[in-house]
């Protein structure tokens, strides 16, 4: 059987991340494995997918650190490189 995955971009490069249970869990740290068994056995399944996404995530740090720094950036007022949604042209 083909390992599933999803795509996401970080700087404009698409990086694969795991997206079916057993890829995530293989690509988490041990010490995380029993959080993420906790968090998918209480899931709601109309969550599930969402659920998987963010732990999909969690298997990349580097990206996780990124999103933060991005994150406390904007909170301090910094919005360089961000376009606002009404200046989208439609």
């Amino acid at each position: 059987m083909a390992t599933t995955i999803w795509n996401t971009y970080v700087d404009g490069e698409c990086v694969e991340l795991p997206a079916t249970i057993d890829d995530i869990r293989a690509a988490l740290p041990a010490e995380r494995h029993s959080e993420f068994e906790r968090a998918v056995g209480a899931a709601a399944p109309a969550d599930l997918h969402l659920l998987l996404g963010h732990w999909a995530l969690e298997t990349r740090p580097d990206i996780r650190a990124r999103d933060a720094a991005t994150f406390a950036r904007v909170e301090a007022g910094d919005f360089t490189g961000f376009t606002a949604a009404e200046d989208l042209i439609e």
